[in-house]
């Protein structure tokens, strides 16, 4: 399995590697940072240039079969290959962004209501987050956006930590999330924290700090069920 460097360090933008596996345009390296498509969060796009100065063009990433694959523009690179890869860095630091504020909106919707994120979906111009609630007061919907762009001006550092399964499920803040977020086979969770505030499990790439997030502005509110609303977020600033 290749080594994943984004689950500790987000903010790496290039790094060597080798070519571990190679299918024609989808390649298997030995360590990646590119964040494959899962979790509500779009795949990382950049490149990899080889030691001759070959460049291909990353426009997928996935995970299949416990692999990251990385699907290029062109055939040509092989096993052993060594290249030399780099992120697509304003693509990867928006979408942190609206992960990021993803987690502190959640935060505040269950703060003031006790309904726990069902779901999300994050792009670069607008991003949602699905919650379990019966009734939904649409008249506190700028109450909320005002109160979690208090919360991200007052800037909270986030922090990453590992923990076995059994003991990530007794964290009190883990407790409350939708459980039906967490693979059944997953051993150790990873946990992000934005200090003082809240706890989620997720694999995704975050910020260091959330004042970085700028503001959100909540755009539409859905019902998607009985028991399901939908919110629209952008970022501003």
């Amino acid at each position: 399995m290749s080594k994943i460097l984004y689950l500790s360090d987000c903010y790496l933008k290039e790094w060597d590697a080798a070519v571990a596996k190679d299918n024609g345009k989808y390649i298997v390296l030995d360590q990646t940072a590119f964040y494959p498509n899962s979790g509500g969060q779009p795949c990382d796009t950049g490149t990899m240039k080889t030691e001759n100065g070959n460049e291909y063009k990353v426009v997928y990433v996935g995970k299949f079969s416990g692999d990251v694959s990385h699907e290029v523009d062109n055939g040509g690179l092989k096993a052993g290959d060594k290249v030399h890869c780099r992120i697509d860095w304003d693509r990867r630091y928006k979408l942190m962004r609206m992960h990021t504020a993803a987690h502190v909106f959640s935060r505040v919707i269950f703060d003031e209501t006790g309904a726990v994120t069902s779901g999300n979906q994050l792009d670069l111009d607008k991003s949602r987050i699905d919650f379990t609630l019966e009734n939904l007061d649409k008249g506190k919907i700028k109450e909320w956006e005002k109160k979690a762009n208090e919360i991200i001006a007052g800037g909270r550092n986030l922090k990453i930590s590992f923990y076995p399964r059994e003991e990530a499920f007794k964290i009190p803040d883990f407790i409350r999330t939708s459980k039906l977020l967490v693979p059944e086979d997953l051993k150790t969770i990873r946990i992000v924290e934005i200090e003082g505030l809240d706890q989620q499990a997720c694999g995704g790439t975050h910020l260091k700090n959330i004042s970085e997030i700028g503001k959100i502005e909540v755009l539409k509110v859905e019902n998607k069920g009985k028991n399901n609303r939908r919110i629209y977020f952008r970022l501003i600033q």
